[in-house]
């Protein structure tokens, strides 16, 4: 799989920019700041409909324009695939794919799959679990894209329960006698259990695939210095990896139950899988904490190619991206890693300094300056 051709209108810096993209290594030179991790960004977008950088869509549109295009021509198989969405904040985003409108945004999914590491990725290693689980479900959604819904749905319930308790909360605290109908209270729980047990279950079968991937990346970029290992951290407790998914649902279903109490005097949902966590540990300590800078840097580059890996074992072919990275790794770290990706069917790399880039990954070339975008060479 690659991008032909990437085309954006108003979106971040750029009015209006195209650029035609190569198999194999595509190397995105300029200055901090003129735009070249808008470009991916931009890609990686049409692969999760997230962006790595910030949680809202908002800032995606150039200021000024209500409405921003991103376009893409996705070559698979020797099958060419054109795929287009309008980013319009406030409002549910349109699609398109081989030119004919997609019925919903998320129909996109699978068009393109892409796996970026970027600077921000230290969080999977330092920051909250939330971002842990925000790479797992991203993961679970390039694997399988119906995983999408799945997310979508357990959202909505969470939302709604964490309504419904927190209008109970707010009634008890102002001294209702009654503390706020909790009639539907039930009706939720099993919603929860049922969508939670999906995402639940589909989360424990990623992590098993992938903690070899994690262990074997780890050692290749870190030269061996330390063992990486990751282990799912269930807010219910699993006495034996499980991932049927009726046993998964009775156990969020009794976990609810039990922490009725506790959820209506918090007025909050606290069980369920936007409990859980990813645990990262080097050797016998947690990587959160533990791990000094280059070796959080390895880790979370280790998470990345981890998952490039895993979806290449499953057979499909992601697009790498590998944005601002050689320039914060010593010149062993920078011959490894281009040692892993050199192979990769399209490899997109940005960068301020060329050399920086090993001479193994000297491809494509393409000068970034403001808002505008030229092959060089």
């Amino acid at each position: 799989m690659y991008v032909r051709r990437l085309e954006l209108v108003d979106f971040r810096s750029y009015e209006r920019v195209g650029v035609d993209l190569e198999p194999g290594p595509n190397i995105l030179i300029g200055a901090n700041g003129v735009g070249k991790t808008n470009l991916v960004e931009a890609l990686g977008y049409v692969a999760t409909l997230d962006s790595h950088r910030v949680a809202t869509d908002a800032p995606l549109v150039r200021m000024g324009a209500s409405a921003a295009v991103i376009r893409c021509a996705v070559v698979h198989e020797g099958r060419e695939l054109l795929v287009e969405l309008e980013i319009v904040p406030g409002k549910a985003n349109r699609a398109r794919l081989g030119r004919s409108p997609a019925r919903r945004a998320r129909d996109v999914l699978g068009a393109l799959r892409l796996v970026l590491f970027a600077p921000e990725d230290l969080e999977l290693v330092r920051g909250d679990p939330a971002e842990r689980r925000r790479y797992l479900d991203d993961l679970l959604v390039l694997r399988q894209p119906r995983y999408a819904g799945v997310r979508a749905d357990y959202d909505r319930v969470v939302k709604q329960r964490n309504a419904l308790l927190r209008t109970a909360y707010l009634a008890r605290k102002t001294g209702g006698t009654r503390g706020g109908d909790l009639s539907t209270l039930a009706v939720w729980d099993t919603h929860l259990a049922r969508h939670g047990a999906e995402l639940l279950a589909g989360r424990l079968e990623l992590v098993a695939a992938l903690t070899p991937h994690v262990a074997r990346a780890y050692e290749a970029v870190a030269a061996g210095r330390g063992a990486a290992t990751i282990a799912y951290r269930p807010c219910v407790e699993l006495t034996e990896p499980i991932t049927d998914r009726e046993n998964l649902a009775k156990l969020l279903a009794a976990a609810l139950e039990q922490q009725r109490s506790a959820e209506i005097e918090r007025g909050t949902t606290l069980v369920g899988p936007h409990r859980d966590d990813l645990t990262l540990s080097l050797g016998p300590l947690p990587a959160k904490g533990y791990a000094s800078h280059g070796e959080s840097w390895s880790y979370a580059l280790a998470l990345r190619l981890a998952g490039y890996d895993l979806l290449r074992d499953d057979g499909l072919e992601p697009v790498l991206v590998l944005d601002d990275v050689f320039a914060e790794l010593d010149a062993g770290r920078r011959e490894r890693l281009a040692e892993l990706v050199s192979g990769a069917s399209q490899l997109l790399v940005t960068c301020a300094v060329a050399d920086d880039v090993p001479e193994a990954l000297r491809g494509a070339r393409y000068e970034v300056a403001e808002g505008t975008v030229r092959r060089a060479g």
